[in-house]
């Protein structure tokens, strides 16, 4: 595998809808269906965000709205164009972009 991969997270929320759809199930189905080969949805048990308002799994009265984060591999342009056509559905949200290698298992 050549070139520049870069792993993409975006962050939403759990609760986050986008055309009565869950947003990260809409936009990991977009990704499916553009040919990205594997992403993942992480859920998180503890965060807080721009507002300063803690969400926490172990307090039923803070464990809405849980953080979520969709992230995956790509190769550099590729995920850029991806990013511009995932926009609609991202503004406000945070995404970050590191520039990654990848590791293979050398033959024997």
């Amino acid at each position: 595998m050549k070139g520049e991969y870069c792993l993409v997270r975006i962050f939403v929320r759990e609760n986050d809808e986008m055309e009565d759809e869950k947003l990260y199930s809409k936009l990991l189905k977009t990704l499916r269906a553009r040919g990205v080969s594997g992403a993942t949805v992480l859920k998180a048990i503890l965060g807080y965000g721009t507002t300063g308002e803690y969400h926490y799994e172990g307090i039923e009265v803070l464990s809405y709205n849980l953080p979520v984060v969709v992230e995956f591999v790509e190769e550099e342009e590729k995920a850029n164009a991806l990013l511009e056509e995932l926009g609609k559905y991202l503004k406000g949200r945070l995404v970050s972009i590191e520039k990654v290698q990848l590791w293979e298992l050398s033959s024997p």
